[in-house]
């Protein structure tokens, strides 16, 4: 006799919405019980998963991310399609909480019918997401949204990691791009498939300047044979300038490279990431307290170089 199904997976499938803020509630969860239950959730909703176009959304500060992806989420969710927003906003380093306050920079995303906005504290997690980003674009997926976009924490050396989740990576600028530029980590604008300078009504001389500056730096990062030319754009999510044409490029993108066979790669990188941090929990599970101490405290000290105490604890003898 095969296990009752999770109480969630029905309504989740149905589409509610309810179920889905719960859902996420659940994978987020660290306690061993609900981290169980999370994964005996996802393994019966995986076969639901995977329609949609999942974007990864990134800018400097003040580029107005939250502003932007309300703009795009309203105009796609008016014309059918069912928007999901996983914001993540940064987490402190000393208490280690967060504002989560998308929902009132979205106000009219947040009341559509068609949406349904998430924020999560990143819990310090590197690369600009929360630690299960992953497994919410999974629930997501699962509730019949056909639009992933995650807002991630802004432009930093670490963030490049939302990219090994999503299907296209969109890096928002400023009209003034030409200082900008020289702020943006080298990885982030090798990763971007589509750059759009926002705010282009506030200075549309500027904004074209920055546009042919992204276009000219863009064409120098990316390999001749690439399927997919990186697109540079202006738009303006106040007036809704541009905002057909980064869709437009969405969809030109998803018929350009093959999302399955990309999406395989980034499944096995996160096995591989996931393993890591497995093996790495087994071996603290394995360690002598006291010696790990010791060796930490003569480093400190200077008796030994960093090297020589991890090489000292892994082989006991030394």
């Amino acid at each position: 006799m095969s296990p009752a199904p999770h109480p969630l997976t029905l309504p989740l499938l149905s589409g509610a919405r309810r179920a889905l803020a719960k859902a996420i509630t659940l994978v987020e969860s660290t306690r061993p019980e609900h981290e169980a239950q999370a994964q005996s959730l996802l393994s019966e909703v995986l076969p639901r998963a995977g329609r949609s176009v999942r974007i990864g959304l990134t800018g400097v500060p003040g580029v107005g991310k939250s502003t932007f992806i309300e703009a795009l989420g309203v105009r796609l969710a008016d014309a059918g399609h069912r928007v999901a927003v996983l914001a993540v906003d940064p987490s402190s380093a000393r208490t280690g909480g967060s504002i989560m306050g998308d929902k009132t920079r979205m106000p009219r995303l947040t009341v559509h019918p068609n949406a349904f906005i998430r924020p999560s504290p990143s819990g310090g997690t590197l690369g600009g997401v929360a630690r299960r980003t992953r497994e919410s674009i999974t629930l997501c997926e699962a509730a019949g949204f056909d639009v992933i976009l995650v807002e991630t924490v802004g432009v930093g050396q670490s963030e490049t990691q939302v990219a090994a989740m999503t299907d296209l990576f969109v890096l928002l600028t400023l009209p003034n791009a030409g200082d900008e530029l020289q702020g943006i980590k080298r990885g982030i604008m090798e990763l971007a498939d589509v750059c759009v300078v926002n705010k282009a009504d506030t200075n549309p001389q500027a904004a074209v300047r920055a546009q042919t500056e992204l276009r000219t730096a863009l064409t120098l990062l990316t390999p001749h044979d690439a399927p997919w030319r990186p697109a540079a754009l202006r738009a303006s999510a106040l007036t809704g300038e541009g905002l057909d044409g980064v869709w437009a490029n969405v969809e030109a993108y998803r018929a350009a490279v093959d999302l399955r066979v990309k999406r395989q790669g980034q499944a096995a990188q996160w096995f591989d990431e996931l393993l890591r941090e497995a093996a790495w929990r087994a071996f603290q599970a394995g360690l002598d307290p006291a010696r790990l101490h010791a060796l930490r405290a003569e480093v400190t000290r200077g008796e030994r170089t960093a090297v020589q105490g991890v090489t000292a604890l892994l082989t006991p003898d030394l």
